[in-house]
């Protein structure tokens, strides 16, 4: 077959060269001809346009300009595969962490250590020991107020970073080396993700078997050296991972330190303000974040004013970043956070270490577990103690003076109501010299002696010669005892000599009934310390603490059976409606006759009505008591009581130094004058619990021999059993 009959299609090369653009093949011009040679001109142009230029030679800057750019390279090329393989190390190390990361309900109490709550005898709270858990709360129920205030202290870009923020670790290397510091030192940059890392000491527990104790524990959470602070990097975010940005401000909020105690935000605004952290105002949620940067420094149980004026600077932050309205900032600043009134009066500083001391280590200083102890204080009869000694300070001691005092108050049964251990009444922690202090008691130990005689069937008519006595001791010697105003009386009742503290007569009586009986009654009325074993016992040479002999007057009191003194009535743990413990004081077995004690309590009352305790007087009420006076008076005591409350107070140097012009009859008595008229406001009158019994014609007294001679008596056993059956002489 002939296809010269058809008409071929153009090949696609035809088509590429066919002239015109678009268009088909160019009239006249043949397929192969000039167009093909063209075309070839073309690509010889092209050819020779791209053909490189020849090379010149580099000479030494090219070679130089070269090498610089090969190093560039191989930097470079090394500088984005490390940083890639760090981002890659980084990011499995972050996963890692965040993967490990606990319940958020198991992040949010990490005390090592418990709590102390202490309750008054009315079940308010008065003190608080340990660490102080309020409660959880979380970045949704604490006061909207609180949550700004703690974003606006410490991290205003909180909500914004993931976890950790280069510029503010930048902004603050700046100011720690523009301060002279080195560059981890002082300012941190942390955010509160890091904080929150540093306070969960980035997942390490505390173990108590490889640190000595929790302070050394949190001394080295809080290290920053540059690996420690690449791993708090970490941590955080992974933190950031794991967490949501409130889940990480409610850790914060309840881990974090906030003075006297506290440990969390619940517990801080319950410390010091006495209300939820759900609660608080602008001014009182300034005063909380302000406590973050220095929680000992602004707590406002130490410095009230200062912890205003850090929240002031608060308020105007909040302001800035328009959590505040100028109007409420305004109103925040005129109108300071306060503390409340249990905060404020901090009544008790002195009585909750003692209590603390009193009970088990384990449920009160080194206790895990959150403890409830109900205690015996009163708060009315503690402002009134305190009150009553600060009141003579001020008016009746010089300024400047260094004189120390303590004062005790306590019932009948041994109950501590009330106690102060030192001039400065707002401490914790502090030496007590209330019950630490051993002293010599002075004339404050002869009831003792007297009622060693009245319990062997003497009366207070019974007679003894204040005339000169010299006693020989063995291995001393010769000892002459004198009376405070170096007079003689001659002839005197035991009533006269105690209520002028005569020092003779009951260094007579001493010795007629017996030292060791003395110092057995003594001991029996709970005098615990070394009594001294020679007839100076009389006069008050063994040493005692003031609780001690607070407690032995009240024995006297209650009629004549022992006290123990006494903090603590009940110890639980928090939640818990059983206790764990009871009290551990109160009155014990009897020492005396109930009718000596009574006739003991009426020559006591005549040392205040008249004798050497006239300044104790009160107005209305019965009171008896006794001075004591030490030797070079290093030590001035009066103790004593009405029918409601026994009250001792001691003065003196802590360095022994001699009081100047004071003796017990002097500005002890006056102090416990001014605490027991203001412990007994509003109490209704009662008479003593005192007998006086009617002197026998025939009484036969005490007989005494030649100066130098101890009193004739008769057998002491003899003379108690004719007392108790009515046999006279």
């Amino acid at each position: 077959m002939s296809d010269s009959g058809r008409r071929k299609p153009p090949l696609v090369a035809d088509r590429r060269f066919a002239g015109g653009k678009g268009k088909g093949p160019a009239k006249g011009k043949s397929k192969t001809g000039a167009g093909r040679k063209a075309s070839a001109g073309r690509g010889a142009s092209k050819s020779r346009r791209r053909s490189p230029a020849p090379r010149r030679p580099r000479g030494p800057l090219g070679y130089l300009t070269a090498f610089i750019r090969w190093i560039f390279r191989l930097v470079f090329g090394m500088a984005w595969r490390l940083s890639l393989v760090i981002v890659l190390i980084i990011a499995l190390a972050v996963a890692y962490s965040a993967s490990t990361m606990p319940p958020l309900e198991a992040q949010l109490d990490g005390r090592a250590r418990g709590s102390v709550t202490m309750l008054d005898r009315e079940g308010q709270v008065f003190a608080w020991r340990g660490d102080q858990f309020g409660g959880v709360v979380t970045a949704e129920t604490v006061s909207p107020h609180l949550k700004n205030a703690i974003v606006a202290t410490e991290d205003k870009r909180f909500y914004s970073h993931f976890g950790i923020s280069p510029r503010g670790i930048a902004s603050a290397i700046r100011i720690n080396l523009r301060e002279g510091r080195g560059p981890l030192s002082g300012h941190g940059g942390s955010t509160i993700t890091q904080q929150t890392a540093k306070l969960l000491c980035l997942g390490d527990p505390y173990d108590p078997d490889l640190w000595d104790n929790e302070t050394a524990y949190e001394s080295d959470c809080r290290q920053t050296t540059l690996w420690r602070k690449i791993r708090e990097a970490i941590y955080a975010m992974g933190l950031e991972t794991a967490y949501s940005k409130d889940e990480i401000l409610t850790i914060y909020m309840n881990r974090a330190f906030l003075g006297a105690g506290a440990r969390g935000f619940e517990a801080a605004s319950q410390r010091y303000f006495g209300k939820s952290a759900a609660d608080v105002t602008p001014a009182e949620a300034a005063m909380l974040a302000g406590l973050l940067v220095a929680p000992t420094r602004y707590a406002p149980t130490a410095d009230l004013a200062r912890s205003q004026n850090r929240a002031g600077v608060i308020v105007r932050l909040m302001e800035e970043q328009d959590y505040l309205t100028a109007a409420q900032a305004d109103a925040a600043i005129a109108n300071p956070a306060e503390l409340s009134e249990a905060a404020e009066a901090k009544a008790g500083g002195y009585f909750a270490d003692w209590v603390m001391s009193s009970g088990p280590e384990y449920l009160t200083r080194k206790t895990t577990e959150d403890v409830v102890i109900r205690t015996t204080l009163d708060q009315r009869l503690q402002k009134a103690a305190e009150d009553g000694m600060k009141a003579i300070f001020e008016n009746k001691v010089k300024e400047g003076s260094k004189a120390q005092a303590a004062v005790v108050v306590m019932s009948a049964d041994g109950a501590v109501r009330a106690m102060v251990g030192g001039r400065r009444t707002k401490v914790s922690g502090a030496f007590n010299r209330a019950t630490q202090a051993l002293r010599q008691t002075g004339s404050a130990f002869k009831p003792f002696v007297y009622a060693t005689a009245l319990e062997l069937g003497y009366h207070w008519y019974d007679t003894v010669e204040d005339t000169p006595l010299t006693i020989n001791i063995p291995g001393s010697g010769p000892w002459s005892p004198d009376n405070y105003d170096r007079k003689f009386r001659g002839t005197v009742t035991m009533a006269q000599a105690l209520q002028g503290s005569l020092n003779i007569p009951a260094v007579r009586i001493a010795e007629s009934v017996g030292l060791e009986n003395v110092r057995k009654i003594a001991a029996d009325f709970g005098i615990q310390s070394d009594l001294a074993q020679g007839p100076a016992l009389a006069l008050g040479a063994s040493e005692s603490t003031l609780i001690e002999m607070t407690g032995a007057y009240a024995g006297i009191l209650n009629g004549g059976s022992s006290v123990t003194p006494y903090g603590l009535v009940e110890l639980r743990l928090q939640g818990q409606s059983e206790p764990l413990m009871d009290a551990t004081g109160g009155i014990g077995e009897r020492v005396i006759r109930e009718a000596a004690a009574r006739e003991l309590i009426w020559m006591m009352n005549n040392v205040v009505t008249q004798g050497t305790g006239g300044r104790a007087a009160l107005p209305n009420h019965q009171a008896a008591g006794k001075t004591g006076t030490t030797s070079a008076a290093r030590d001035a005591w009066f103790i004593g009581f009405t029918a409601d409350y026994v009250a001792g107070v001691w003065m003196g140097y802590d360095d022994n130094t001699p009081l100047t012009g004071v003796t017990g009859s002097g500005l002890p008595a006056e102090i416990w004058h001014e605490v027991m008229v203001r412990v007994h406001e509003g109490v209704e009158p009662r008479p003593l619990p005192m007998a006086r019994p009617e002197r026998p014609a025939d009484a036969p007294g005490f007989t005494n021999g030649n100066q130098g001679q101890q009193p004739q008596r008769q057998d002491p056993i003899e003379r108690l059993l004719r007392n108790l059956f009515g046999i006279r002489n």
